[in-house]
């Protein structure tokens, strides 16, 4: 059984000498056809040394099924690879961000977008074609500020299709049931969209490795309901850079266990985004 992402997969991985001059071309050229001068949605790539995986993702934006208009640009966050010439072969606009963080990274690529929404985008992550179209809808819909989807990661050799499910069933349904009292602390980056307009009156954190966009979705609360969309249509996936050193269950279960021991502030608090790296659930 095929899967919607295989053909992204020749290419996810391998340094950009080895992508097929054809994928190139026809990227960059599908890429231009879907660039609008008035778009209703900023699609913005963020990168740091991701030449292995940047095209692929490329490439899969460069074939999404979405009625509203759009923009894709891109952020090199001062890369050492060939990242920015990847870049340029896309033909996609994009900026150079020479301070080092993703928070540095997503508010450059804020302070350039034209769309009225902004979406997070990761260069190692493949989004299928409906995603952007579907997160839209909840964005328009009246009341909400952003809006956040489910992802999955690869299968590989270290880590089975059986293994993958049983273990993304479980943390989403702690996000899930983490999102009635807390909903900023069930949002990630690698899924996240919302209004920019709102997003520019607030701060991005730029002091921390992780937990950037989990504190701007804290801010947005103000002006609107987070709105998570679990249609398997926006399910992204991704590889396992944000999990660190850690295997999954034991990244996932030392992170329920400092959620369980903070309880009382998750029920009582909603005035503080709490300590990111500690609520990470990737």
């Amino acid at each position: 059984m095929s899967n919607w992402y295989d053909k992204y997969m020749t290419v996810y991985g391998k340094p950009f000498s080895e992508v097929p001059q054809r994928v190139i071309e026809e990227t960059r050229e599908r890429l231009a056809l879907l660039q609008n001068d008035k778009p209703l949605a900023s699609i913005v790539v963020i990168a740091y040394n991701e030449e292995t995986h940047l095209q692929a993702c490329l490439w899969a934006i460069s074939e999404i099924q979405c009625k509203y208009p759009v923009e894709i640009i891109g952020v090199d966050n001062d890369s050492k690879d060939r990242t920015a010439e990847i870049y340029e072969r896309s033909g996609i606009r994009y900026y150079t961000e020479y301070q080092h963080s993703c928070g540095y990274a997503r508010r450059c690529g804020l302070q350039h977008a034209k769309g009225r929404f902004y979406f997070d985008v990761d260069s190692d992550t493949l989004y299928p074609p409906k995603y952007y179209e579907l997160m839209l809808e909840q964005l328009l819909k009246p009341g909400v500020s952003c809006v956040s989807a489910t992802w999955s990661y690869f299968p590989d050799a270290n880590h089975s299709r059986l293994g993958l499910r049983l273990f993304e069933m479980a943390r989403d349904l702690f996000l899930w049931v983490q999102h009635f009292k807390r909903p900023e602390l069930s949002v990630r980056g690698l899924v996240f969209a919302y209004n920019a307009d709102y997003g520019r009156q607030e701060p991005y954190r730029v002091d921390i490795i992780r937990g950037e966009d989990g504190s701007m979705a804290l801010n947005l609360k103000k002006y609107g309901r987070i709105v998570f969309v679990r249609d398997r249509r926006c399910r992204a996936i991704t590889g396992y850079g944000t999990i660190g050193n850690q295997s999954m269950w034991a990244s996932f279960v030392s992170h329920v266990r400092i959620q369980i021991k903070g309880i009382s502030r998750i029920l009582h608090s909603t005035d503080h985004y709490e300590d990111e790296e500690d609520n990470l659930v990737r």
